[in-house]
């Protein structure tokens, strides 16, 4: 019987780590680096979300990749378009479809960071502002990634 645990175990580990790694790859088709070696953070924020992603060594290419995708993610969220997370997780994402219906009453600004970049989301919208942390936190989740609930503005 725990021998029938252990294999039913393991094999949804695999499943699990299969999705993983095959979500990794969507992501760096999507992104232009591999995700291996770059560092993802969602965090949510009192007014919004902070998006961040970092090579995790020194990569001139990779970092000028990073900046080149936070930037047309500024402007395909901004006009309500997910189709990009859409693509890495073959899903829609949580709160997508509220901060696409929501876009005029959300601002995306992107910042450059040492190794990387930033998407900082803004909103003074409630139903915007939940829709914003839905998709941090699915985020979060899906890419193992750092970042936080809710966390001091920066």
């Amino acid at each position: 019987m725990l021998a029938a645990a252990i294999v039913l175990t393991s094999g949804a580990c695999s499943r699990t780590d299969s999705s993983f790694d095959a979500m990794q790859k969507r992501g760096g088709m999507a992104m232009g680096v591999d995700q291996t070696t770059s560092t993802h953070g969602f965090d949510a924020l009192p007014n919004g979300g902070r998006i961040a992603l970092l090579r995790d060594l020194d990569d001139s290419l990779g970092i000028a990749q990073i900046r080149a995708h936070l930037r047309l993610i500024q402007h395909a969220f901004q006009a309500g378009d997910f189709s990009t997370p859409q693509f890495v997780h073959m899903r829609a994402m949580p709160g997508t479809a509220v901060m696409a219906k929501k876009r005029d009453v959300i601002a995306y600004s992107y910042h450059d960071l040492p190794r990387g970049g930033e998407v900082v989301i803004t909103t003074t919208d409630a139903d915007a502002l939940a829709a914003i942390h839905a998709f941090m936190g699915a985020q979060r989740m899906e890419h193992h990634a750092s970042g936080a609930g809710l966390v001091s503005s920066p």
